[in-house]
């Protein structure tokens, strides 16, 4: 066995890497690999000063010595008539029988050194595919570390949910009790409506089932979907440098499409935001550093520019977003009036009314006197549990999708329908004041 195994290693040393067959008229360059006479040369052929050693990249001058001692082992190899040593067919190259070695990043696909050096990869950048594996595993598990802050998410609310239930149905059984002590009393008064109050009794129950059944069901499928992807990931992780950038295009393009909604995975989407003065209305007044606005009633004297609003009292964030995920919260300071947090299209209109609605570029919340809406066609009335005091908002691009949430507990106000983004967006405040009080705003 012992033999057997020190043959083996010896079939290995007397492969060449580039054709990973025995070598055939072997020659040392100056970095001491050899390889086949023919082989180097084609990988070199048209190439003027620069001369890479094909396994280790070192650069070597057309020097080739050749190695008649090695030539010499593998003509006594040859005399055995063993196979020679190849790499498992799936880490060969389809087109050229070569073995996979580098990693074409424009193309995102594993390629052979004859590849390298054809027309198709000669101009793209390329590395050994154990850089790019590494690179790509790195964004992997960064996903997989967002995906289990999902999963913990839905786990815990579906957890609440069955708790809420379970109370739910705790009280309706207390109050059955009530209700039967009562009937059972006053039978022979209230025989008549006592089909009437058990049959409202389980209508109630029914509906309450019925709306458990559907959340629960969609929380277990949401975790469901969620734990497929991050075993999926979890494997590609785990495994060797070709398998796990196969297909990693389509692998990365799904983890985009997740919904993130977990506070602290939002949260992790944080950006700084401040105001750009040269967009604000006259009736505005920008703090210095431009991460405060107050509605003042006053107009002030400012230069009319193309990115000023002129009509309604509106202010943009200075940087516009053409892709990513972001973040941003803003505390309102009002005194009484109304205001507008959101996102709008870089083609809004400036000089005269704008249509708040996405069909109009903008997508915000407004507040007004304790009442709250969304600006949707027509106008979506909001219910919060409790008073915002701070908004949350964040953007998703790619996903086509911008929530708003009370950033102190993190309770969705409203989630606009999904819908592809086609223009930079910039974030949104609009503040209108009253005679007896103003309206301000601040980010933090």
């Amino acid at each position: 066995m012992a033999a057997a195994a020190q043959l083996g290693n010896l079939q290995e040393e007397a492969i060449c890497s580039i054709c990973l067959e025995y070598f055939t008229d072997p020659v040392s360059i100056e970095c001491g690999h050899n390889f086949c006479r023919s082989c180097i040369s084609h990988c070199w052929k048209g190439r003027d000063g620069n001369f890479p050693c094909p396994q280790c990249r070192e650069i070597s001058g057309k020097n080739l010595r050749p190695n008649r001692q090695l030539g010499n082992m593998v003509e006594m190899l040859k005399e055995f008539h063993l196979p020679p040593v190849k790499p498992p067919g799936e880490n060969l190259c389809e087109k050229h029988n070569q073995a996979l070695l580098l990693f074409c990043a424009e193309d995102q696909r594993v390629i052979c050194l004859v590849c390298r050096e054809s027309k198709e990869h000669k101009t793209h950048a390329a590395s050994p595919i154990e850089e790019a594996a590494e690179e790509h595993k790195v964004k992997l598990q960064e996903w997989l570390r967002l995906l289990k802050k999902e999963d913990k998410y839905f786990q815990e609310s579906k957890i609440k949910e069955e708790e809420q239930y379970q109370t739910m149905r705790n009280k309706l059984r207390t109050e059955k009790k009530k209700l039967e002590s009562e009937i059972e009393k006053l039978r022979q008064l209230l025989k008549e409506n006592e089909q009437t109050l058990h049959g409202r009794l389980k209508e109630m129950d029914k509906k309450i089932t019925m709306v458990e059944n559907a959340n629960i069901t969609k929380l277990s499928n949401q975790i469901t979907s969620l734990n497929a992807m991050i075993t999926e990931i979890g494997k590609k992780c785990e495994a060797p440098a070709w398998e796990l950038l196969k297909d990693v295009r389509s692998t990365l393009s799904r983890c985009n499409n997740v919904k993130i909604r977990s506070p602290e995975a939002v949260k992790s989407y944080k950006v700084m935001v401040t105001l750009d003065p040269d967009t604000a209305q006259t009736r505005l007044l920008l703090s210095e550093g431009g991460r405060r606005v107050r509605w003042t009633g006053t107009a002030q004297t400012l230069p009319d520019t193309p990115k000023r609003f002129t009509l309604y009292p509106c202010v943009l964030g200075s940087e516009g977003f053409t892709s990513g995920r972001h973040y941003w919260e803003v505390q309102l300071l009002q005194e009484g009036g109304a205001w507008e947090v959101g996102v709008a299209a870089e083609s809004v209109n400036r000089k005269g009314g704008i249509t708040w609605s996405p069909e109009g570029g903008v997508w915000a919340v407004q507040g007004a006197g304790g009442k709250y809406v969304a600006f949707t066609c027509p106008p979506t009335p909001l219910s919060p549990r409790e008073e915002p005091l701070k908004l949350g908002v964040y953007l998703d691009y790619e996903g086509g999708r911008l929530s708003l949430y009370n950033a102190d507990s993190m309770e969705p106000l409203y989630s606009f329908p999904q819908a592809p983004f086609t223009q930079r967006l910039f974030p949104i405040f609009g503040l209108y004041g009253v005679p007896w009080g103003g309206a301000e705003l601040r980010l933090v």
